[in-house]
């Protein structure tokens, strides 16, 4: 081995990282956070995004390190780490308790980090829909049950005042 070859650095590695897994890890993250985001709640796009992908790289780097049970030692760290982040995230004021669903759904991107780190793509991608199905598909369901027991006559009584 020459002394030339000592001082070389691969800029294309990122071991024990992959370029396809990082894309997938912040594609679920960015999908997620859009909906947060754009639903006015807290951990946005960023957040999801770096959630995501911080839980992917410490699986990734726990199998790198440990194959085998690393693992599922890191995940098992994870899962700790992710409860304070979302413990963060609740607000009790008043007797409301605010925020819930933020933390369930930083529990559900570290979720997905670490099955993209697991190797588990289609997993994670499932995994991802079904939350966007959850967040958005329930929101509009609650919606629909609020305005059905209300009664559609409502709806007709407040046109009424109106054109009064």
């Amino acid at each position: 081995m020459s002394v030339d070859n000592l001082f070389t650095i691969d800029f294309t590695s990122i071991a024990p990282l992959n370029f396809k897994a990082c894309l997938i890890a912040v594609l679920c993250g960015l999908i997620i956070g859009f909906e947060r985001q754009w639903s006015g709640k807290p951990a946005g796009i960023r957040t999801s995004i770096l959630i995501c992908l911080s839980a992917y790289a410490f699986v990734a780097l726990g199998q790198y390190v440990m194959p085998g049970e690393g693992s599922a030692r890191v995940v098992g760290q994870i899962v700790t780490g992710v409860g304070f982040l979302g413990a963060g995230v609740i607000i009790a004021k008043e007797g409301l308790v605010l925020g819930v669903t933020s933390a369930a759904v930083i529990w559900v991107l570290a979720a997905i980090g670490s099955l993209i780190g697991l190797n588990c793509y289609s997993s994670a991608l499932i995994l991802t829909l079904i939350t966007i199905f959850v967040l958005v598909g329930i929101t509009l369901l609650e919606k629909l049950v609020l305005k059905l027991k209300r009664g559609v006559h409502k709806d007709y009584e407040k046109k009424e005042k109106e054109m009064e």
